[in-house]
């Protein structure tokens, strides 16, 4: 690999365009939480301004979600009035003002976006619950926000078990319509809104097992967004539609959970911002229910994870779908293998100039690289170049810089960081460093100015572009009363990328049913936390002189023995 930096002649050229001083991507100098750094000048001042920016895409569809029995759509208006209702609503009937919190827990539907536009627009907090959580999962990021208001599906609420969930709630079945009508001539509210008043909160599992609020502000999402124009207006500049064909109406297709950066940020923000269509899937991801929607509703452009665009390009029936329309193709949440891409271009050729990967975390809103087109196809195992306003750093263990080219702690700066966790100020000091660099806890190396990754964290299980942590699945099974010892750790899948297993030793005399084993994960763990599979153990695990599993042996032994589940 060479040690110059190669950008494309036309690349560069783009790019130095777009940064010109006075052009739309000029770049300035701000204080961010006490700390100056680059920024966008041209940039919106809250999320609420963006929504009034909107006015202009008028009766242009918005989001539609769509299945094989219905279509919903919204258009920008009527989005607009509906988010204005919703916070009066809000307002008037929970009190909700600003810094209060609004708990959001459903599947992608048109109230969860309407809520947390009604939520920001004044100047509240809105609460993302992850949607595949069970039942103490939820009472635990119910009691951690303390939201003035939970807006809810039955299907989540069901998980509770029939209990209270302490908060006043909002069922978006019986409940929402009349938030939805409670005024539609209201306008939006006028509250005063600064760029760094938190927006959101999404959790993050952390390294102990508990969930964290990761905080993100109005000048961090909208910092995030403009990373994702900078990454879309030089790749149309770099590939412009062939002179004579007809203008094409952009339509993305969204599949990440709204609880997700990527579903939030990149989805409902970035493509009401930008006057895009959006298009949801209503129900779990369907590899078959995707391409049914890129070719009946003319996709141009679709984000997703590693195991979605597997699932696609492996399915037998993917010539039975015309995928012609899809031009555009990128997403993230785990590594993206070179063969995968290969195997992606192969079978949606449309894709090869415009393929992308990206990296980034909840904690610095969703992005801080992309590497796509010519530039991945010549480097497939990087996650690319620091977009503008962003700086890496590699770090040692001891926070020194490691030498160029050698594997370190990614740390990462800009205006997208987060100012912290959510009432965990001990996590937050421990992440965020002195100059407000975010220690984002993953191992990876710059090479020529790219960033490529060696881990995500050292025994974080990716799992369909889902982080797991086996901290919190190795606390359950050791609560266990036939289980002695446990460690979970990330198996190698071809549909998922990993798979989670377990390890267990069995106490003396006790013989453990692996399916008995999975029922009691399943009945405190969302279910892509559940083991998939488990090895019983005679012996002891093996353990360093701290006393700590030394996982690489479970990993790189050849004989292993377990039960797929």
């Amino acid at each position: 690999m060479t040690d110059a930096l190669q950008i494309p002649e036309a690349l560069a050229r783009i790019e130095t365009e777009l940064l010109a001083p006075g052009g739309l991507f000029a770049l300035a100098e701000d204080e961010v939480l006490g700390e100056r750094m680059a920024v966008f000048a041209n940039r919106l001042p809250s999320l609420r301004e963006a929504l009034v920016a909107a006015r202009g895409f008028g009766e242009r569809e918005y989001l539609v979600f769509a299945d094989a029995d219905a279509r919903r759509v919204l258009t920008f208006a009527e989005h607009e009035r509906l988010v204005a209702s919703v916070a009066r609503a809000l307002g008037e009937r929970f009190g909700v003002g600003p810094g209060d919190r609004v708990a959001i827990l459903a599947a992608n539907c048109p109230e969860w976006i309407v809520t947390f536009w009604a939520a920001v627009s004044l100047g509240a907090i809105a609460v993302g619950l992850n949607g595949w959580w069970v039942g103490p999962e939820i009472r635990f990021g119910v009691d951690d926000a303390e939201p003035k208001v939970l807006v809810a599906d039955r299907k989540r609420l069901e998980r509770l078990g029939g209990d209270d969930p302490g908060v006043p709630t909002v069922v978006i079945e019986d409940d929402f319509d009349a938030l939805w009508h409670h005024d539609l001539d209201a306008p939006l509210p006028d509250v005063a809104i600064a760029e760094d008043d938190p927006a959101l909160i999404l959790y993050t599992s952390g390294t102990t097992g508990r969930p964290k609020g990761a905080i993100n502000t109005h000048r961090n999402v909208i910092a995030a967004v403009g990373l994702s124009f900078f990454h879309g207006a030089r790749m149309m500049m770099l590939n412009p539609p062939p002179a004579g064909t007809a203008p094409v109406t952009p339509r993305q297709l969204v599949t990440y959970p709204l609880f997700h950066v990527s579903g939030l940020h990149m989805g409902a923000v970035a493509f009401m911002m930008s006057g895009l269509t959006s298009v949801w899937p209503v129900g779990r991801f369907d590899p078959v229910n995707v391409m049914r929607l890129i070719e009946s509703e003319r996709i141009t452009g679709w984000s997703y994870t590693p195991t979605m665009l597997h699932r696609v390009v492996t399915h037998p029936d993917l010539g039975r779908y015309d995928l012609s329309s899809l031009r555009q193709g990128g997403g993230g949440g785990a590594t993206f293998s070179p063969a995968l891409q290969r195997r992606a271009r192969e079978a949606i050729p449309n894709l090869t100039g415009t393929m992308g990967v990206g990296y980034g975390q909840t904690e610095c809103a969703a992005l801080a690289s992309v590497n796509s087109g010519a530039e991945l196809a010549a480097f497939p195992e990087s996650v690319g170049r620091p977009l503008p306003t962003v700086q890496f750093e590699i770090l040692d263990p001891l926070g020194e810089p490691v030498v160029p080219g050698e594997d370190g702690e990614i740390c990462l700066r800009g205006p997208m960081v987060m100012p912290g966790y959510w009432r965990r100020p001990d996590a937050t000091s421990e992440t965020i460093l002195a100059g407000h660099w975010l220690r984002t806890g993953d191992v990876g190396r710059l090479v020529a100015g790219r960033l490529y990754l060696a881990t995500r964290r050292h025994d974080l299980i990716l799992r369909g572009g889902e982080n797991v942590y086996p901290v919190e699945i190795e606390n359950r099974l050791e609560e266990h009363p036939d289980v002695a010892e446990v460690a979970v750790i990330g198996v190698p899948d071809d549909d998922l990328g990993q798979a989670v297993k377990a390890v267990v030793v069995p106490r003396e005399g006790v013989r453990l049913d692996p399916s008995e084993l999975q029922d009691f994960c399943a009945a405190t763990l969302a279910y892509y936390k559940v083991p998939s599979s488990f090895e019983v153990r005679a012996e002891s695990l093996p353990r360093n002189a701290t006393g700590k599993v030394v996982k690489k042996v479970l990993l790189e032994t050849d004989e292993l023995q377990f039960l797929e589940e």
